[in-house]
């Protein structure tokens, strides 16, 4: 194999490849990125066995081939290059080496045969659709946080995706949630999503589609089927096992009749929060709301070192109620509405509360208090 190529177009998408390949890994060959030039082209692929990135970049081939090389150490040499250099990699014979050239630098790499690499068949994918980066970057940034990281719940490990109809419209939906809180997102489901099985995308997917989200006004091409989803963002390709499990009917833990409104602005209460909390247990983080006609009191009351609180004019007319809450998800929520205000529909201290932008916002959220 004999292939040279800019430094800056290989390092790109080595930063996009190398970042499946874990640090530790009990099988070599799953350390290593392939590298297969061929017809104008170098083509990288890494895999962790769940996840799997290709990408093709152009280049100069001068003999056709392939091979395997540390996916770490590949990044990190080409980041220290100079920029604007080309890259020049070449195997010779059977020597298990690889020579890489740039400028006046010389490194020789161990290599392993590319017939070890494993190839994360995909097989059929019964649904494709595309999506507009900026909508499937919507549907992710505003459900992640919500994902649960309890290992014996892995079926909450994920994203939950699926199209349902609403008021006689398909909506393409994503939902997360870890028995605490959680967040789930609609939006109009685009042409060929009709139908698809609803699938788990498992976090570290998710994190990376996050990441492979460049350039919003691009589309995305997704391809479905019970077991394996994949995205295509141009040159790049993101395979990646789906969960196996069944996500619970969330639908039955979103409330309908809570019927106390209250409206605030979202940065002063937010701010607010963020101030009582700071002397809140590590443990606890309860701030406690206490609504009356046209006023909330947040407080806070820690045992070890004293107490807090703060008062907000708010959008408040129903009964008055005290409902705890945990600091974090409170925050975690106000950061991912897009409006200046937070609608909160609330029924009592033990119930679930509702929040949203507005009433029939696309997003909402649904928030488990906590006593106090």
């Amino acid at each position: 194999m004999k292939v040279t190529l800019e430094r800056g177009a290989l390092l790109k998408s080595l930063s996009h490849v190398h970042r499946v390949v874990e640090r530790r890994n009990t099988i070599p060959i799953l350390s290593n990125v392939l590298l297969q030039a061929r017809d104008g082209a170098l083509l990288l692929r890494a895999t962790d066995l769940d996840l799997e990135i290709t990408e093709s970049v152009a280049a100069d081939v001068g003999q056709a081939g392939a091979t395997t090389l540390p996916a770490h150490t590949l990044y990190d040499i080409v980041r220290k290059l100079p920029e604007g250099g080309q890259v020049s990699l070449e195997t010779s014979g059977d020597s298990g080496q690889l020579l890489l050239r740039s400028g006046r630098s010389r490194f020789n790499l161990q290599s392993l045969p590319e017939s070890d690499f494993p190839d994360l068949t995909a097989g059929d994918l019964t649904h494709r659709f595309t999506l507009n980066a900026a909508d499937l970057k919507k549907l992710i940034d505003k459900t992640q946080f919500a994902i649960s990281t309890e290992e014996t719940r892995y079926y909450l490990n994920g994203i939950f995706m699926h199209t349902i109809e609403v008021e006689g419209h398909m909506m393409l939906r994503a939902v997360a949630t870890d028995g605490h809180r959680l967040a789930r997102v609609e939006l109009p489901a685009p042409a060929g999503a009709a139908g698809m099985p609803g699938v788990i995308v498992p976090r570290k997917a998710v994190t990376e589609v996050q990441k492979l989200v460049e350039d919003l006004g691009a589309e995305v091409i997704v391809e479905m089927s019970t077991t394996k989803a994949r995205f295509t963002f141009g040159p790049v390709v993101l395979t990646s096992k789906l969960i196996d499990g069944t996500f619970p009917d969330y639908n039955r833990v979103i409330p309908t009749g809570n019927d106390k409104r209250l409206t605030v602005d979202c940065a002063p209460f937010a701010a607010a929060v963020d101030r009582v909390s700071t002397i809140s247990s590590e443990r606890g983080r309860a701030v406690k709301l206490a609504l009356t006609d046209g006023k909330l009191t947040l407080s806070v009351t820690n045992p070890d070192s004293g107490s807090a609180t703060e008062e907000l004019e708010v959008d408040y007319d129903a009964a008055p109620i005290d409902i705890g809450f945990n600091a974090r998800y409170l925050l975690d929520i106000t950061q991912q509405l897009d409006s200046d205000t937070a609608l909160f529909k609330l029924a009592d201290p033990g119930s679930p509360t509702v929040i949203q932008d507005r009433d029939g916002a696309a997003a909402l959220y649904v928030l488990m208090p906590m006593r106090v």
